[in-house]
């Protein structure tokens, strides 16, 4: 209830800062008018800048409507074939990710990975909590595709790579999802990287397959492996309940089956680092030549570009 407040009185606070922002260019014409004064012109249009800004980044947010869009993400990158080179683009992907995080005040903390053989990540799954993550970051579930001349190869020849991204809700309830015991396979490991001399020497990382559907779910960041696995379970509730949610919606499609071989023809998104630049959604067909904005977080120009095109098919 305290987070539901707090959504709906930033939602009231957003709106009174734009009536005042309103009110207050409206007070620079008069003013304008009235002494004749065009001094102040370019001062106006500053303040009508800023405040177009402002209503559309508030528009987008009234489009965060369905049903967990308020919900922290819970997000997986998975490097596609192509050894280092895939898993440097799912390191990147990463990074890019956490950055756009940032500038949004979300935190993110990881809850499992496994490090590439030489450089980046074969695969991370972390979670993104701030208001709307979920609604936001859904629309960047798919392949994203990256062309750039390799760093890893000695001759300078251009390099396609490939890394999938799966996106799910947090959903802290305990949502309607009955899951049999015998229809799970649980595997414990120990956890990787730097975590102390306790999580070094003990299988505290937890991995559960579902069989049934083939979904996998992993977790290594809590300090015990009973709080492990409890998290794991409620990722793997998230996924099934969507799941459930979809199939009763579209008979066709499932979560698993929205992602895609992760290979050439699948993407949503090229990045492209060579010849030239430019990063653009083959959904939206929304584009920018600044790629190096884009991996620097730079990404509400597609997030809001897929979001305006599901609101107008709804």
């Amino acid at each position: 209830m305290m987070k539901r407040l707090k959504g709906l009185q930033d939602y009231v606070e957003k709106i009174d800062h734009l009536k005042d922002s309103y009110e207050e260019m409206e007070m620079l014409i008069e003013m304008s008018e009235e002494e004749q004064d065009e001094s102040v012109t370019e001062e106006i249009q500053e303040e009508l800048e800023a405040f177009k800004a402002s209503l559309e980044e508030f528009r987008i947010q009234t489009l965060l409507s369905g049903k967990y869009d308020s919900s922290n993400a819970i997000v997986t990158l998975h490097a596609g074939a192509g050894g280092t080179e895939s898993c440097d683009w799912a390191g990147m992907l990463y990074r890019m990710y956490s950055r756009w995080a940032e500038k949004k005040g979300f935190s993110v903390e990881v809850l499992d990975y496994l490090d590439g053989d030489v450089a980046g990540l074969k695969a991370v799954t972390f979670e993104v909590a701030g208001d709307n993550a979920y609604g936001y970051l859904k629309s960047e579930k798919g392949v994203h595709r990256l062309v750039r001349i390799s760093p890893f190869n000695a001759a300078g020849k251009r390099q396609t790579s490939f890394a999938s991204c799966d996106v799910i809700p947090d959903i802290e309830e305990d949502v309607d999802v009955e899951i049999n015991d015998d229809d799970l396979r649980i595997d414990t490991y120990r956890a990787g990287g730097a975590g102390g001399q306790h999580i070094n020497k003990t299988s505290s990382a937890v991995r559960i397959t579902h069989l049934p559907t083939g979904i996998v779910v992993q977790c290594q960041n809590e300090r015990s492996q009973h709080m492990n696995k409890d998290k794991a379970m409620q990722m793997l509730k998230s996924k099934l309940y969507i799941l459930k949610q979809q199939e009763q919606a579209d008979k066709v499609s499932d979560i698993r089956g929205e992602i895609k071989e992760i290979g050439f023809g699948n993407q949503i998104r090229s990045y492209v680092m060579q010849p030239y630049t430019m990063v653009k959604d083959h959904r939206t067909n929304a584009e920018t030549g600044n790629v190096s904005a884009v991996m620097d977080g730079d990404l509400d120009l597609f997030i809001n570009a897929y979001l305006k095109s599901e609101f107008n098919a709804g």
